[in-house]
C-alpha cells in the first residue's frame, strides 16, 4: 500500500464532508425534542438553539466537495461530457456553501432575501447533482479504474432526477416532507461517499476487491 499522497488527501476531502454533514444534522435534530425529522426539513433545522452545527455541516461538506472534485478530475480518464460533469459538480459544491451560509425563513412568517436565496439554490443543487453524475458516468464505464461503480453512479443519478422532478409536486405541503428530503440528500451523500472512497483506495494503491461472480464460481 502506497503512502498518503496528494490524491488520497484529496480524496478523504469526499469522505469526511458526508460525515460532518450528517453528524451536524443527526446532533441539531436529537437536542431539539419539539422537531420532527419526518415532516420539518434539514433546512429549519438551522433555526435552532444548536442549529448553528447543521450550518458548519453545510459548509464544510461544499468546501469538501470543491476540493473532492479535484480529485475526480485528475483521476478520472475522461471522455465526451466530462469536463462538463466535473463543472457543475464545482457549482454544486459552491451551491453547499450558499446554502449553509443563507437561512431558510421560518414557516408562516414573511419571506426574506437570505430566506429566497436559500430555497432558490436548494432546488438548483437538487438538479445539479443528477446532471453531473450522469455526464461523468461514460467517463467512469470507459475507465477500467472506475468502472465497478459506473452503474451504481447511473442508478443513483437516475434516482436524483426522478427524486427533483418530485420536487415540482411541492411534496413540501406534505407531512412527509423531511423525509423525502432526507431521502434525496442521502442519495447524494452516499454517492460523494462511494467515489471518494473509491479514489482513496486507488491513490493508496489498495488491493482491489474480488468480484462475487468469481467467488460463487470458486465454489
Amino acid at each position: 500500500m502506497k503512502r498518503m499522497n496528494i490524491h488520497s488527501t484529496l480524496a478523504l476531502a469526499g469522505v469526511v464532508g458526508p460525515l460532518v454533514l450528517v453528524f451536524g444534522d443527526l446532533s441539531a435534530a436529537l437536542s431539539n425534542p419539539n422537531y420532527n425529522p419526518l415532516s420539518d426539513s434539514i433546512s429549519s433545522l438551522a433555526l435552532t438553539p444548536i442549529g448553528w452545527l447543521q450550518t458548519i455541516g453545510f459548509l464544510a461538506m461544499g468546501l469538501l466537495v470543491e476540493i473532492f472534485v479535484a480529485g475526480l478530475f485528475f483521476n478520472i480518464r475522461g471522455v465526451r461530457g466530462f469536463r462538463p460533469g466535473i463543472g457543475i459538480l464545482v457549482v454544486f459544491g459552491f451551491g453547499l456553501l450558499l446554502i449553509g451560509a443563507f437561512r431558510t425563513d421560518p414557516v408562516g412568517v414573511a419571506h426574506t432575501i437570505e430566506g429566497m436565496i436559500h430555497s432558490v439554490v436548494a432546488g438548483v443543487v437538487f438538479w445539479l447533482f443528477p446532471i453531473a453524475v450522469l455526464l461523468l458516468s461514460p467517463s467512469l464505464r470507459s475507465d477500467p479504474q472506475w468502472k465497478n461503480i459506473f452503474l451504481y453512479t447511473v442508478i443513483a443519478g437516475i434516482l436524483a432526477l426522478v427524486l427533483a422532478i418530485g420536487l415540482l409536486l411541492r411534496p413540501d405541503a406534505t407531512s412527509w416532507w423531511g423525509l423525502y428530503e432526507r431521502i434525496l440528500v442521502a442519495n447524494i451523500v452516499i454517492w460523494v461517499e462511494v467515489a471518494a472512497i473509491r479514489l482513496l483506495c486507488l491513490s493508496l494503491g489498495c488491493q482491489e476487491l474480488i468480484p462475487l461472480s468469481k467467488i460463487f464460481r470458486a465454489r
